[in-house]
């Protein structure tokens, strides 16, 4: 049941994200969701809801907050003692440990939650850092939407820390929608963060082209390595352009390195969404999106031609291909939509009583540890 009036909520955003223009770019037909990630749907869950933009904290905010001891650390009144009945609730939330520093810097709340994405990788990876930790002690909850993060961020923040739940990440249903098969043999592979694999997706992709000549192959990449004969690449497309590029496709091809964040994720909703098949790399907890030989097939992690054969399968069975979109969208429409992510999202931060998300062929969503 949503708390209604008794709460009031702001979601932060890093300034550069300018929610502004993305919710001026939405009413014109041009982005997914009023809010980026569909955020904007909180608002059925508290009286009040306000997008504000965070700037990079400058040295003196840094230096002044760290007398006040906010940045070392500071209490979670909902993590330590129960709300009195029918108190009014002032949250802040933010979607990933770089914007939590902005928002315990710069506009902090009585409570406030954050989701955690890169950190995890950054440890494995013997990176630096910095105050993360001590940025995501001083939340009241955080949350993760890998299922493989869960305890590596438990483990960050200690058994006296916030709790740390789970829950699946969702795509705007009715910006992504069903699209009739594909004419013609068209490969598509979108996304450059920082855990794609571009090498051993250009070296699946030149197999492809090889063996399937007539096959268009299209990749949307920021790498700077070279495309193989047959493939163009270009560094950028808009939402519009990419909802276009899906409708399509044949094929959704997404190669990625090691990591606990699943990397691709929204790509292989977007293209489930669009009733499309997808090939993935099998990296902890993409299973949660992609269901081998269901949705689509995933493949080991750094193994080109296990891709190949499987998107080459794929182009030699449209049947199979039509078969694996449609229960791609089924399950978009089940239980990995941004409405569903932000109704566990409202869940999780108390701004209504929990309910059991919608199971997906037997995986049921985790509860905070």
């Amino acid at each position: 049941m949503p708390v209604g009036p008794e709460s009031t909520v702001q979601f932060v955003f890093p300034t550069e994200r300018d929610v502004p223009s993305w919710e001026k770019r939405h009413l014109a037909g041009e982005v997914p969701g009023f809010w980026p990630y569909g955020l904007d749907e909180l608002r059925h869950y508290t009286g009040s809801l306000s997008a504000v933009a965070a700037r990079e904290p400058s040295r003196a905010s840094v230096l002044r907050n760290r007398l006040r001891g906010r940045l070392p650390g500071r209490n979670r009144p909902a993590t330590t003692r129960p709300r009195p009945p029918g108190s009014h609730r002032n949250l802040g939330l933010t979607w990933d440990e770089n914007a939590a520093r902005r928002m315990l810097l710069e506009h902090p709340a009585d409570e406030m939650y954050s989701g955690v994405i890169w950190v995890t990788d950054m440890l494995a990876h013997g990176s630096d850092i910095g105050t993360i930790r001590q940025v995501l002690r001083a939340m009241n909850g955080l949350w993760v939407i890998s299922r493989a993060q869960q305890e590596a961020v438990q483990r960050l923040v200690g058994d006296d820390g916030p709790p740390v739940g789970f829950f699946r990440f969702g795509v705007d249903a009715g910006f992504f929608t069903p699209a009739p098969q594909a004419e013609r043999p068209f490969v598509l592979s979108v996304g450059g963060d920082r855990d794609r694999d571009t090498a051993t997706l250009f070296e699946a992709l030149a197999t492809v082209h090889r063996r399937a000549p007539d096959t268009e192959i299209f990749v949307q990449t920021s790498s700077s390595l070279p495309a193989p004969d047959g493939v163009t690449k270009v560094a950028r497309v808009s939402h519009r352009e990419l909802a276009a590029l899906y409708a399509r496709a044949s094929v959704v091809a997404i190669a990625t390195r090691p990591n606990l964040h699943a990397s691709g994720m929204t790509v292989s909703l977007e293209a489930m969404a669009t009733a499309r098949p997808v090939v993935m790399t099998d990296t902890p907890g993409i299973d949660d999106y992609v269901f081998d030989q269901q949705t689509g097939f995933l493949t080991p992690v750094g193994d080109a031609p296990a891709m190949a054969e499987r998107v080459l399968q794929l182009l030699a069975d449209p049947s199979l291909a039509r078969e694996f979109g449609l229960a791609g969208r089924r399950a978009v429409e089940t239980g990995l939509t941004s409405s569903q992510m932000v109704r566990e999202l409202a869940a999780f931060t108390g701004l209504q009583r929990p309910a059991p998300a919608p199971a997906l062929d037997g995986v049921s969503t985790a509860t905070p540890l």
